[in-house]
């Protein structure tokens, strides 16, 4: 009976590096299925963010900012915002917030608006939001102003936060 035990325990000392090599290709795998996954689920994020409307797209930048630590944020009216789409307060500096879901670059119209806008609702810093870029003629513009300009990018870093 002992010497039965003994041949079947050479048996599985044999099959230890197989079992051991099968975890491992099961690990790799899940691993690889799980980035996967969560790389098209990214993708499928943006396109629901490049889908919507004007004002669900000021809600949506609204409860990120929320995520990201901002206070007292407030959607403001849709008509007459004066170029305001959002209110919102940060480590004591409030923000004056233009949204823009576009699928083309924004130009410096929106940049010249929340700069007038951060004023009429006094506030410290304009920002304009968008699920697309800029043109070089609105990064000038930003830059002339102190707007911040918030791109696709920076949306992307905020969501992960």
């Amino acid at each position: 009976m002992i010497a039965e035990w003994r041949n079947l325990s050479d048996g599985f000392r044999g099959a230890v590096p197989v079992v051991v090599a099968g975890i491992v290709v099961c690990l790799f795998l899940i691993i690889w299925y799980v980035a996967r996954k969560k790389r098209r689920m990214a993708g499928d994020i943006w396109t629901a963010i490049d889908e919507m409307e004007g004002h669900e797209f000021e809600h949506w930048c609204a409860e990120l900012l929320r995520r990201n630590g901002f206070r007292d944020v407030e959607v403001t009216k849709g008509s007459h915002d004066q170029g305001v789409d959002i209110l919102a307060n940060k480590d004591d500096i409030k923000y004056a917030i233009q949204c823009k879901c576009y699928a083309s670059k924004l130009g410096n119209t929106p940049v010249q608006e929340v700069f007038t806008g951060k004023t009429i609702y006094h506030c410290h810093v304009g920002v304009v939001m968008t699920n697309s870029y800029f043109t070089e003629s609105a990064r000038k513009a930003a830059e002339a102003t102190g707007v911040l300009l918030w791109d696709r990018d920076k949306l992307e870093r905020m969501l992960e936060e």
